[in-house]
This record gives structure tokens, sequence and C-alpha cells, in this order.
């Protein structure tokens, strides 16, 4: 196939979701800088593609019984959220907005036990303008996917989903609430070993009064109420603030007592502090080499040092900081091709882009992510998804299998239509499926027994019955296999 580039593919894979066979036209030839460029400024293409939802010409989405309303139904949001990812023409961009996803995680079911459902949708995937309020989280992550690591960190202390989520709603002066400014410190910047118990003390009064309020004239079941974020003075603790690591260039460890006016200065100068800390750097150097680089090899030191100099030397911005990654010999190395394991939701994608979707839905996806580990929207717990090897599990192994063949045979004349020009041999089926899915290079072993799959049943001709028997089979048995298990 066109575009079968290794060093294209595996950037495809690492900063995208694979490439669907428009893409292997489009984007294959590309030389890899002039591809890291079109991806890192992801702002140059259309973010139009929520308008194909409903096209038949793109992956399907399921309504019940009612208009499909990714706003205000988490199962729909669900679904935009796959068909983005599926059509996209800014991997990037959603690749960053799930990283931020499981960085940042918040669960749709407790916020949902609070505010209740229309409003949790709103919260985590409203899209701006679309309704009345502020836009949902992983619009926010959109937004942020690249920008400025302290803005985001900022916009995320006031996100309304987050307030509910780590308790901030109910963080005033009278009983400082530690949830958020805990976590702030252990799992969103510098992590574990860089705070004490003083510091969760002192950082839970800095957030007081950093609060929601529900507007719009309406009650939790009105699509047309939202809740915003609010700072309410008059629930602020105003006393000067001291933490064991410093706030300020000079060295100053004190946040000191503001009018209450003034007192959201004290979450920004905090909010300053910890993004700009040398150990935030460095764990999110970490947190990237795992999401880009490899999860097979420990992070080494000298990317360490190298992502965290280029984060601190751009004042945060995560556009130079992944560039950097991306052009460094550490992403380069072919011995850190397919290192990585494949996030369920990255599994469905790219099987759904490489395999084909007509007449498929993304609906269909949903139970089986489930079942592999990975519901979007719904993280087990405020530390994200369990990753790497976890994620193979004997059920969710069977999971990825079973919609292997869900997919295929949904497939099959597609396949097998797109097959025919390589009909003339087995040897040349087989090695068209595998330039098309890409899999981690098989064994010796591996490729006799798919090309003993093509050629049982008696000797190969190419005929249109053996093609149509056997493409969705092959396809099945690659995209099941452990190889393609790998990104």
């Amino acid at each position: 196939m066109a575009g079968n580039n290794p060093q294209v593919e595996h950037l495809l894979r690492r900063a995208g979701f694979g490439m669907s066979p428009d893409e292997r036209t489009r984007l294959g030839s590309m030389s890899v800088p002039a591809l890291i460029d079109y991806l890192v400024n992801f702002e140059r293409q259309p973010d139009d593609v929520d308008g194909f939802i409903g096209d038949s010409a793109y992956v399907g989405v399921a309504t019940r019984g009612g208009a499909f309303s990714p706003n205000t139904i988490i199962d729909d949001a669900r679904q935009r959220w796959l068909f983005r990812m599926v059509h996209t023409r800014r991997p990037l961009q959603e690749k960053m907005a799930l990283f931020w996803h499981n960085h940042f995680a918040n669960a749709y079911t407790k916020i949902g036990g609070v505010v209740g459902n229309i409003q949790a949708t709103k919260m985590l995937a409203q899209k701006s303008g679309e309704l009345p309020g502020p836009q949902g989280q992983i619009e926010l992550f959109r937004q942020f996917a690249l920008g400025s690591f302290r803005d985001l960190l900022l916009e995320v202390a006031k996100d309304p989903g987050m307030l509910v989520f780590l308790d901030g709603r109910l963080n005033v002066r009278a009983r400082p609430q530690e949830n958020f400014g805990r976590e702030i410190m252990e799992l969103f910047t510098f992590g574990v070993g860089n705070y004490t118990e003083q510091d969760v003390y002192a950082a839970a009064r800095v957030f007081t009064g950093w609060n929601i309020a529900l507007a719009g004239g309406g009650n939790n079941q009105d699509p047309n109420s939202y809740y915003q974020f609010v700072f309410n003075a008059n629930q602020h603790e105003l006393t000067a603030k001291t933490f064991t690591f410093p706030i300020y260039a000079n060295g100053g460890r004190t946040i000191p007592a503001r009018a209450a006016a003034d007192g959201m200065q004290d979450g920004i100068d905090l909010i300053n502090a910890l993004a700009r800390h040398p150990q935030t750097a460095r764990r999110l150097a970490g947190k990237l080499w795992n999401y880009f680089v490899s999860e097979t090899d420990e992070p080494e030191e000298g990317f360490l040092q190298n992502v965290a100099s280029v984060y601190a030397q751009n004042n945060t911005d995560m556009r130079a900081v992944v560039r950097y990654i991306f052009e460094s010999p550490w992403f380069g190395e072919a011995s850190r091709y397919n290192a990585r394991y494949s996030w369920p939701v990255e599994f469905v994608t790219r099987a759904i882009k490489e395999t084909g979707w007509a007449g498929f839905s993304v609906d269909s996806a949903r139970t089986p992510l489930t079942n592999m580990g990975q519901t979007l929207l719904e993280p087990p717990d405020v530390s994200g998804w369990n990753l790497g090897k976890t994620w193979f599990a004997t059920g969710a192994m069977l999971s990825r299998m079973n919609f292997a063949a869900t997919l295929a045979s949904n497939q099959k004349f597609n396949l097998a239509r797109d097959a025919a020009a390589s009909r003339s041999s087995a040897d040349r089926v087989l090695a068209y499926f595998l330039g098309r899915f890409s899999p981690a290079p098989y064994d010796s072993q591996s490729s006799s027994e798919l090309l003993s799959y093509l050629r049982s049943g008696g000797t190969w001709t190419g005929s249109d019955a053996q093609l149509n028997a056997r493409a969705p089979g092959l396809a099945r048995l690659i995209v099941g296999s452990s190889e393609y298990q790998l990104v």
C-alpha cells in the first residue's frame, strides 16, 4: 500500500489513532518533519468533524428514540468523542484531550449523583455555544491540548465538573475541604514526596470560596440551566498560608493575608508556583514518556532533563514540549516502535479506522470498551485508569478479540473488495492486510499460521468465494492478535 513508511506509521499511532485508507493517501507519503508540523499545528486544519455526524459516508451513531444529544446524554457524548477520534483532521488534539482526561480524571457517575445526569453531561462534554453555559471539560482539554499547562491548571481549578468531583463546591472558610488541595499537588502537578500534610491544609484554605452556582433560571433537569464557577469572597479564608516549598520567585513560602475581594489571587499564586515547579516539569515529562515514547523502558534521565528544560524555557507551553518529544531521538528509535500498550479506546478507534466503518456505529463499541476496562468519561477514580499491561486481563483481551470479530464481520464485503487487487496469491493478500493494519511485526511462525489460514480448505485461487470467506477472517485474526495491541 502507498505510504507504508514505518516512521510515519509510528508517529500516527502515537500522535493519533492509526491511519484510515484515506489518511494513508493524504498523509502516508509526507516526510516525518512535515507530518510533525501538520500534527502539532493542528489549528491549521478545519475542526468541522461534528458536522458530519449522521452522514452515511462516516461511521454511524445511534439514538434511543429521540434526537442525538451529546450535550445532555452521556452515551451520546461518548459516541461523539469516538466519532471525532475516528474522523478528525486534528488527531493530536484528540490524543492530547485523552491524555488530559486521564491526568485530570473526573467521572460522570459521581458528578451526576450530585447535579443530575443532564448537568453532569454538560459539565463533561458540552460543546461551546450549543446550549447555555460554559464548555464541558473535554472541550476545555481540546482548547488547551497543546497550550500553557499553567493556564490549563487554572481553568481546571475553576471547572464546574472538577469542583463537583473533588468537592470544591463545599470548600468554605468555616470548613476547608482538602480534596482538591491534595490532588492538585499529588496528581496534577509535582507528585508525592514534594508536599506535606501542612501543605494540604494550606492549599485547602487557599481555595476556599472557589465554588459553583446554578444559573439560567431553571433546575438541574433543564438543559438551558447550567452551573458556573463563582468566587465567593465571603467564604474565602483570609489569613496567610505558609507552605514548605517556594511560592514566589524570591523563595517566599507564605501567601500573604488579603482582603476578601482579592482572595482569589491566593489560588492563582499557588497554581503559578505548582505549574512552574521543576518537579512538575519532570513528572509531566515522565507521563509523556509513557504516553508517547515507551511503557516497556523506564524514562531516560536525559529525556526527563531535556523535556523539563523545554517546559521551563517555554513558560509551560505544551506545544513546544510535544514537538520536542516527536523530534527527539528517543521517540524516533525503531526499538521503541510498538512499545506502548494500546488503551481500549485507542484499540477500538484504530480498528475502526483501519478495518472500515460503512454501516457500522460507534455505539456498537461502547459496551465492548467497558468490557475492555475503559468507559470514556468514567475513569475509576481521580488517579485515572491503570495503564500498561493491566489492560490485558483475560476477560478484557477476550473482549478485544470479540470486537475484532464483530467489526470484521460487519465489513466483510468491503474487506474482500479491497483485497481483490492482491488476489493472485495468498502471500500478496497477507502483505496487503499487514500493510493496511500495521501490527507489530509477526515472527515467522505467526506469519506462517496466518498464511495457513488463508490457504485452509484447498489451493489458493483468489476466487471471489475465497476472498469473501478469508478476507474478514484474516482481518479478525490480525486485529485480535497480541501484536495489534501495541502502538
